[in-house]
Order: structure tokens, then sequence, then C-alpha cells
């Protein structure tokens, strides 16, 4: 990585790994909401997020005909972590519920596809921020011990301002 990330790197790292581990917290960007895990799809064509969830959650309840939300993520190999804000609505679109189909998420719907109760979440993403850190465990071990040998902080990578609305 290079000393200064570009916005445009960043976001390439971003959906990078959101690809390889897709799991991250989503909620409405409101005071006292609480956010949840959610998988995320990325629909590549235009840099949506899409979720599958049930009809019957407060999330869906309190999502109505749209609402701002928050999708947090951190990256199993912990090289990236994003806060990204944008807008979420309900959306009943049968080309993305077969697209992602899996059995994973078939485990969360006994009717299948045909789930009266299954519903997906559009995410379109706009303003966030990035961290990027390509250092891994062992490099940021090393950092935090030159930090306490020297007395310094320890470099944990760059983080970035990005904007996903395209």
């Amino acid at each position: 990585m290079a000393d200064h990330l570009s916005p445009a790197d960043a976001e390439t790292e971003f959906w990078k790994h959101l690809k390889k581990s897709n799991t991250g917290m989503l909620g409405l960007d409101r005071p006292g909401y609480h956010s949840q895990p959610m998988t995320a799809f990325r629909d590549e064509e235009t840099d949506t997020i899409w979720f599958y969830t049930r009809d019957d959650t407060d999330l869906v309840r309190d999502v109505g005909t749209g609402a701002t939300a928050m999708f947090t993520y951190a990256a199993k190999d912990q090289h990236v972590f994003a806060c990204i804000h944008g807008k979420l609505t309900r959306e009943q679109d049968r080309q993305k519920v077969d697209k992602w189909w899996n059995p994973v998420v078939a485990a969360w719907y006994p009717e299948g596809k045909e789930d009266p109760n299954l519903v997906m979440l559009k995410f379109a993403p706009g303003d966030g921020r990035v961290w990027v850190s390509d250092k891994g465990a062992f490099g940021f071990a090393y950092e935090v011990l030159k930090a306490n040998v020297t007395r310094t902080t320890p470099d944990s990578g760059d983080v970035v301002d990005v904007d996903l609305a395209h």
C-alpha cells in the first residue's frame, strides 16, 4: 500500500474485500438504532449492496419506503474497515433474489425463493470512510512493539474519506 491511499484505491480495496468476506453490520442512521449483522451482495453494475431479509423484522418495518442507513464493515483479514452512509430501500426484485440465492440464504427461508416473508433491501452507498492496512497480524504486532520502544504511535495504515455514490 502506498504511503497515501487515494479515495479510488480505498474504494477498490473495500469492494475487493467485501467480495471475499461479505458480512457487515447494517442499521438505520438514527440515534438509538442498533445495527445488525447482514450478508452483503454487491451489484457490480450499479455499485449497490443488496441484503436478503424477512419482512417481519424491525429493520424492514423501520425502513418503510426508504431511510438513511449505515453499513459498517470489517474484513475477515482485518486489512479493510469501512463505515458507509447511504439510502436503504425495500425492493421486490426477483432477479436479485435469483442472482445470489445459495444454500446459506435458503436456510433462512423455509419456503424457498417463494417464501412470503422474503424481502430484499437495497443499499445505495454514499459517503463514508475506509481504513486500509496491509501490515497483517505480524506487521501490526511489530508496529505496536516499535511504538512502545520508541514512545511513538504505531502506523496502522491509511484512512480515507470516500464517496461511493456514482
